[in-house]
């Protein structure tokens, strides 16, 4: 899978893209600067490797005496981790990734500077949920814009290579690693098991960016009044379908099975006429994160 992408320069899509990477980085620096980093949290990556490196080295350079700034850390993994990522994996990473993870670093570093060490709320349980909400918001929007975040996630890619392991699986690991590391040097179990919480919300959270928060619904019916059903779906819902031949696994009857996409309120609408006219039918509702075409998301606006 190639992540280099082609938007003509200071095209729409050249902008759009970099808008995307240019939010999504602040977003994820004030994730970490007001709700993880003062708690000593560390949810893998290259920024978790930076919040250790911070804390153990408080007052040990006259120049930084609260500790080596954690973005400024992040950034001296990340430039020979892409190097060393290009050289084995061959040229995925392109200048979005890059730009990425230099803003993450700075706004880290800048956020820091303006606002100290200090959270945002005592509370590490708020912290680390409100934290991984506004990084993985952060970290969704700048794969939206078809860059990668660079870091942990390009040591997995290299190890997957090598090894054959799933790379979500590869992922975990490699961040439980830089998590257990927290433990060991801090010495303090409430930061792997903070800083576990951080990684699963900050994964949902990437997930719902990428894919959309959607209340649609995908409908799979079989009824044997199903001319009544497309009749409703398309005079009173005012939605498509289509109409499919089935045949039943274990009767082998013929059948007619109706695929349509309805909103949420539309759902209860058509499974209340179904059960009026046919009590037998069946149907499977399916959230729908993102459905694109007529009546729904045009496909121009998806990116």
């Amino acid at each position: 899978m190639s992540y280099v992408t082609k938007e003509k320069l200071f095209s729409k899509a050249w902008f759009k893209a970099y808008t995307l990477i240019t939010i999504g980085a602040f977003v994820l620096a004030a994730g970490f600067v007001l709700f993880i980093d003062p708690h000593r949290i560390a949810p893998g990556g290259v920024y978790g490797i930076g919040i250790i490196v911070h804390y153990l080295t408080q007052g040990v350079f006259s120049w930084a005496p609260e500790g080596f700034p954690i973005g400024t850390v992040g950034l001296l993994l990340n430039i020979p981790l892409t190097i060393l990522g290009i050289k084995i994996l061959g040229p995925r990473f392109g200048v979005k990734t890059v730009v990425g993870f230099i803003l993450s670093s700075v706004f880290i570093d800048t956020l820091h500077m303006i606002y100290g060490y200090h959270p945002l709320v005592d509370d590490m349980l708020l912290s680390s949920i409100f934290g991984g909400v506004l990084i993985g918001f952060g970290l969704g929007l700048i794969f939206k814009s078809k860059a990668t975040s660079g870091g942990s996630d390009i040591i997995a890619m290299i190890i997957a290579k090598y090894t054959r392991l799933p790379l979500g699986q590869l992922m975990i690991y490699v961040d439980s690693t830089i998590v257990l590391i927290a433990l060991v040097a801090f010495k303090d179990w409430k930061i792997p098991l903070y800083s576990w919480v951080v990684i699963y919300i900050t994964g949902k959270v990437i997930d719902m960016t990428i894919e959309g928060a959607s209340y649609d619904k995908a409908l799979f019916i079989i009824s044997d009044r199903y001319e009544e059903v497309r009749s409703k779906i398309i005079n009173d819902l005012e939605r498509g379908g289509t109409l499919i031949s089935v045949k039943g696994m274990y009767s082998g009857e013929e059948k007619k099975l109706i695929f349509t996409n309805v909103s949420r309120r539309e759902v209860f609408m058509l499974k209340d006429y179904i059960r009026e006219i046919d009590p037998k039918a069946f149907i499977t509702v399916i959230d729908a994160n993102e459905i694109l075409g007529e009546g729904f998301k045009p496909i121009s606006e998806a990116l």
